[in-house]
């Protein structure tokens, strides 16, 4: 009996620290500026598309105050000059892992704030340049970041709007110093300074993302949102910029 008990006992403690669980799938579109400068110096902007999957934690209690969300973007732009005569074409992925406290200062409103560890690999292709016609990209930073969750009844279907903000602190990226080829860095071997460590100074990014769900049912909804992810960075006497903005629809799931 006393085992049975210690059974339930055991149950009762974990249902009570238990969580729910969020699956978004977003898909979006929106306008994207792009400078490389060891490309070339001219200014960019084009047409992008972002494919976003978030999965995340909320505390169901008072007692479980630490949660995790999961973020992985993948973006793509079709950018022109001024001209429309050059273009470039930009890809990347973004895999971001946050940590965040959860406190609830009034009722139906969730604050989280945490730090935001992200890692991205991407590229930016000179569709008509013969030399040094594609540029790498590689990073990882660590960043404060923050998010508000309100919940909130229109005629008696259930809402929730959430904003989210990371803002830069630390990081190291790659990059090649001003007129090194990739040739002497990767097949003669010549380090030239090419991992760069970064702070809010020299690779001034930020990201921020506004959305709202539409509960209509008990594990789904329907989200409708904004991101505005904007990377820049100056190191290695080079200049890089891409700016993105995207509107996003999709679903997401409670489990």
């Amino acid at each position: 009996m006393r085992i049975l008990n210690s059974i339930v006992f055991i149950l009762c403690v974990a249902a009570s620290t238990a969580t729910a669980q969020n699956r978004t799938h977003l898909i979006g579109a929106g306008p994207s500026r792009l400078l490389d400068t060891y490309l070339t110096p001219e200014h960019f902007s084009g047409t992008g598309f972002t494919y976003l999957y978030i999965r995340d934690t909320a505390p169901t209690d008072t007692i479980r105050r630490w949660t995790t969300t999961y973020e992985h973007e993948t973006d793509f732009s079709n950018t022109k000059d001024r001209s429309g005569n050059t273009g470039l074409i930009e890809g990347a992925y973004h895999f971001y892992w946050a940590r965040y406290y959860n406190f609830s200062p009034i009722k139906d409103l969730r604050l989280q704030v945490g730090a935001v560890a992200n890692a991205s690999i991407g590229f930016i292709y000179n569709m008509t340049s013969s030399n040094n016609p594609a540029q790498a990209r590689a990073s990882l930073n660590i960043t404060p970041s923050a998010t508000a969750n309100y919940r909130f009844h229109i005629r008696k279907q259930r809402f929730t709007a959430r904003y989210e903000l990371n803002l830069p602190l630390v990081g190291i990226m790659f990059s090649p110093n001003y007129g090194q080829s990739y040739y002497e860095i990767f097949q003669l071997g010549n380090y030239d300074h090419n991992a760069v460590p970064t702070t809010f100074i020299s690779a001034p990014t930020f990201r921020q993302m506004l959305s709202v769900d539409w509960h209509y049912s008990t594990h789904w909804a329907l989200r409708a949102g904004y991101l505005g992810n904007y990377q820049q960075s100056r190191v290695n006497n080079l200049k890089n910029h891409i700016y993105t903005h995207r509107f996003l629809i999709g679903l997401t799931r409670s489990l």
